[in-house]
């Protein structure tokens, strides 16, 4: 594999010409480490601060993230049990609990459990192409319940998808919070 560069804000640059394995895991990084990016160096208070037109936050963002990771990859793609505080979150009661993590825990709890969902979904993925080899994107897991089955490919995309339209919201959040602007 060729050498990952690191651009301006940390963040590890997708390989240019790897296999489908590498650029989707690539991309994904790079998405991720924009949201660290835009959420990096943030109090609690300005992890919580809103613009007038949405009740979204930089904290929200963290806490769905960390959900988004953890149901995906780990309950989903491995098929484990979900791991707290989701295990124990009603989400009949709460359909926006990953969200309300924003305005309830401090902003170093959110960043820790947003790293340690995201170093467990790595964990799940090298373990998942590991196992499967050169078949592991094509391999397909339960999802929603056992309602529908979807490719690992398709999970992975999907979670570059997610963080790529999040870390939209991120920009113009961060904008609001402190003008701080970049792409």
């Amino acid at each position: 594999m060729a050498e990952q560069q690191i651009d301006d804000e940390g963040r590890p640059e997708p390989i240019l010409a790897g296999d489908e394995v590498v650029t989707l895991v690539t991309f994904l990084d790079y998405q991720r480490a924009t949201l660290e990016w835009k959420t990096r160096g943030l109090t609690t208070e300005q992890l919580r601060q809103r613009i007038p037109s949405s009740a979204m936050t930089l904290g929200g963002l963290l806490g769905h993230l960390a959900w988004v990771e953890s149901f995906w990859l780990e309950e989903t793609v491995a098929g484990q049990p979900a791991p707290e505080p989701w295990g124990s979150i009603d989400f009949e009661a709460d359909d926006d609990a990953d969200w309300t993590l924003g305005v309830t825990l401090e902003g170093d709890e959110l960043r820790s459990l947003w790293v340690a969902n995201v170093e467990r979904s790595r964990a799940v993925v090298e373990g998942f192409i590991e196992q499967h080899g050169a078949d592991a994107l094509g391999t397909t897991v339960a999802a929603w319940g056992g309602r529908e089955h979807v490719a690992v490919r398709w999970v992975l995309t999907h979670m570059i998808e997610e963080y790529a339209r999040h870390n939209g919201h991120a920009d113009i959040l961060r904008e609001a919070v402190d003008g701080e602007t970049g792409e």
